[in-house]
């Protein structure tokens, strides 16, 4: 709408991933207003059983009528994690914004998850979100919009996600509790970290291919609705909101929203939607 107010305006966004689903929902929902947007991704050449690309990732950022930098890297890897955030400064002069959106996910338990597997999920999990909040945080300190948001559930000790898939829940609350300690150490500091979790399943590639595309669709929404969720958080002035584990509906309701049946993936299902994992 002509005249709404953009308050992402010419502000740079550093992501891990975001080649598709939330993480490039989320870019393209901060590109409407005029944003920067660095992707950190692997995804340099198309694969058969994935959409996208990072680089058809940043046309559609550009698209959109923001500006974007494909970065192709390893979030795993220090040297490619530092180049991202020097590329980051030097095309758009600094870093306002680090969205955590990177992870992996598998759901065996120890005994049944090979070692591989496990050491993927932290590494990507855990230390991707300490590496790029690490080396972006004095960039972050000379903003006057300084935010973190990462992908990742509210801390909840209910056993039964310890039964379940205990591998994956340490590595989803390992980026919550950096997180969550980020904002305790910068409460002082105009700083503001976050993270975000959907409160139903959403449809991406990852549950797609775990579930089956109809499955996967009939009972979840799309990740428009993370996307919306995580730009409220976003447009909010440095220090307001910090320190929280928030779920999209909430934090959509807390601006106004009174109606989610537009996010739907399949519009015609009359299937109650799927709780996602850890709520």
């Amino acid at each position: 709408m002509s005249g709404a107010p953009t308050p992402l305006a010419g502000r740079t966004i550093l992501m891990s991933g975001g080649s598709r689903g939330i993480g490039l929902a989320i870019a393209l929902r901060a590109a409407r207003d005029g944003a920067n947007v660095v992707l950190l991704a692997k995804t340099d050449q198309p694969d058969p059983r994935l959409p996208g690309t990072v680089h058809t990732a940043v046309a559609d950022i550009e698209k959109a009528g923001g500006q974007g930098l494909a970065v192709v890297g390893d979030v795993r890897e220090e040297t490619d994690v530092r180049r991202a955030v020097e590329a980051a400064v030097e095309r758009f002069g600094g870093i306002d914004i680090v969205v955590n959106n990177a992870s992996a996910i598998a759901l065996a338990n120890p005994g049944d998850l090979p070692l591989k597997r496990y050491d993927l999920m932290m590494d990507i999990n855990v230390r991707g979100t300490f590496l790029l909040s690490s080396l972006a945080l004095p960039h972050l300190r000379r903003s006057e919009h300084a935010q973190i948001l990462t992908l990742s559930p509210p801390l909840d000790p209910d056993r039964r996600w310890l039964r379940g898939h205990a591998p994956y829940t340490v590595s989803k609350y390992g980026m919550t509790m950096l997180t969550l300690g980020m904002a305790e150490q910068h409460r002082d500091n105009g700083f503001s970290a976050n993270c975000l979790w959907p409160a139903t399943t959403i449809v991406t590639a990852a549950t797609v291919n775990m579930r089956g595309e109809q499955e996967a669709t009939r009972n979840s929404r799309t990740p428009q609705i993370m996307a919306d969720a995580a730009y409220e958080i976003l447009s909010r002035p440095a220090g307001r909101t910090t320190g929280r584990c928030l779920i999209d509906e909430e934090v959509l309701r807390e601006a106004g929203v009174t109606g989610f049946d537009g996010y739907r993936a399949d519009p015609s299902s009359t299937e109650p939607l799927r709780k996602d994992i850890f709520l």
